[in-house]
């Protein structure tokens, strides 16, 4: 199928307001050994499954705010 072939009519255009406010995605995820004092670990063990990347959101937050900082 040619691209000039495909039916884009229910896909509005993006425009500059979507990239202005699209989330940079920073790639795949890295693998590492840390420690972590056992009462911070069990409290995010007791959220469930996902407790890691409620890890990850959490030192993403404190990244972003020192960012904000600098």
């Amino acid at each position: 199928m040619r691209d000039e072939d495909i039916d884009l009519s229910d896909s509005p255009e993006l425009g500059p307001d979507f990239f202005a406010n699209a989330i940079f995605w920073p790639g795949p995820k890295k693998q590492i050994t840390l420690r972590i004092d056992p009462d911070v670990l069990k409290f995010f063990r007791k959220q469930g499954r996902g407790y890691q990347s409620a890890m990850n959101a959490v030192l993403r937050k404190y990244m972003e705010a020192q960012e904000r900082r600098a």
